[in-house]
C-alpha cells in the first residue's frame, strides 16, 4: 500500500477514535508529508472541518508555488467544498482512497487540469461503509443530505 494513503487512513482512524467521521487526508510535497488532518465536524461542531480542509489548515500558510508542487491524499473522494479548495490553491494531483461510498465532483476537477487517481482501497471502503451503517444521520449531515 502507498505509505501516503496509509497516513491518510491513520488520520481517518484517529477521527473515528475521537468520535468523529473516519475520513483522513495528508498533503505531500516532494515526497514528504507537510500536513495531516481528519474530519472534525462532529468534534469541533464545525461546518467546514472536512478532512481535506482540516489538513490544509494544519499545513499552515504556504505560498502558491508550494501548493502547486503538492499531492493531496484523501481516504474519500473530496466533496465540492474540498475540491474547490484544491482548485483554488492549484494542487495538481489528488489521490483518492475510494469513491464507492461517495463521489465528489471528480469529472469537474479533472476538467480543470487536475490529475485525480482513485484507488478503491478496501480499507477505505470498509471504514466508510461501517460508519455509514452505524451513524447514517451524521453521514447525511456531512454530505448535505
Amino acid at each position: 500500500m502507498d505509505s501516503f494513503l496509509q497516513a491518510a487512513i491513520d488520520e481517518a482512524k484517529k477521527g473515528l477514535a475521537a468520535g468523529g467521521i473516519p475520513i483522513g487526508s495528508v498533503l505531500v510535497l516532494d515526497g514528504k508529508i507537510i500536513g495531516r488532518g481528519h474530519n472534525q465536524r462532529v468534534q469541533r461542531g464545525s461546518v467546514i472541518h472536512h478532512a481535506e480542509l482540516n489538513c490544509l489548515e494544519n499545513t499552515g500558510r504556504q505560498t502558491a508555488a508550494i501548493y502547486q508542487r503538492c499531492v493531496l491524499y484523501s481516504t474519500l473522494s473530496p466533496c465540492p467544498m474540498c475540491s474547490g479548495a484544491a482548485l483554488l490553491y492549484k494542487i495538481p494531483r489528488i489521490v483518492v482512497g475510494e469513491n464507492v461510498t461517495f463521489q465528489g465532483p471528480e469529472a469537474y476537477v479533472r476538467s480543470q487540469g487536475v490529475t485525480v487517481e482513485v484507488l478503491q482501497d478496501p480499507t477505505c471502503i470498509q471504514l466508510m461503509r461501517a460508519f455509514i451503517t452505524a451513524r447514517p444521520e451524521w453521514w447525511n449531515e456531512d454530505i448535505g443530505v
